[in-house]
């Protein structure tokens, strides 16, 4: 009979992951299936997940964003995220400290900077601040003063007041981009600055002599 799919032949399956021509285990490697029927979404958001996490450790907040992003409703979101975290693959209490960690290495935040970072990523309260545990203020200083140092020009004229007060501004502006206090700043720099063998021997008393308005320069 003309025009009738012969017996036997292939049926269209409907499951999202084998609709986009994937498995659950080839849309980590490749494009994240989208969701139809219940089943499905529960399988899409799996291999959403899964997929995140392979590309780097995150919150729960995090997934739950790029779950809402592909329309995972958020009944199902939540159902697969409690089950990650039952074994662990989600945990925000590891994740906060590793976070902490990481970011106190790579780019020297102060804990102010860690804290609002981890919010943005739905980290708060006790769970924060026992991440945020692990630095000291003698790490924040110490961190605060390596940061200055790499920035630091080979020589500087001391009696060029307006080069000493522009490399002065450019290195508080600096420290409060990683979350440091103008205090702490203008301390930091004014030491750095005054340290016997630095680009300068001088007392520091351009930087005494700056404005606190010198913190919103750019």
């Amino acid at each position: 009979m003309t025009g009738s799919a012969p017996h036997g032949g292939r049926r269209r399956r409907s499951s999202a992951p084998h609709r986009a021509g994937l498995s659950s285990r080839d849309s980590l490697a490749g494009g994240e299936p989208s969701a139809a029927s219940d089943a499905d979404q529960h399988e899409a958001a799996r291999a959403i997940v899964l997929r995140q996490l392979a590309a780097s450790a995150k919150s729960r907040r995090q997934l739950e964003e790029k779950l809402a992003a592909r329309d995972i409703p958020a009944g199902v979101a939540h159902e697969v995220l409690d089950r990650f975290e039952e074994v662990n693959l989600v945990d925000d209490r590891a994740f906060a400290a590793m976070f902490v960690r990481s970011r106190a290495e790579t780019r020297r935040l102060s804990r102010s900077a860690l804290r609002r970072e981890l919010s943005q990523r739905g980290i708060t309260g006790d769970l924060a601040e026992e991440a945020l545990a692990q630095r000291s203020d003698e790490d924040e200083a110490r961190d605060a003063h390596e940061l200055v140092r790499k920035k630091l020009p080979a020589q500087v004229d001391p009696g060029d007041r307006k080069e000493y007060e522009k490399l002065t501004r450019r290195l508080v502006s600096m420290l409060g981009r990683k979350g440091y206090p103008p205090g702490t700043a203008f301390a930091v720099v004014k030491a750095e600055l005054s340290a016997p063998g630095s680009v300068t021997d001088t007392d520091g008393a351009a930087a005494d002599t700056m404005g606190a308005e010198v913190w919103d320069t750019p």
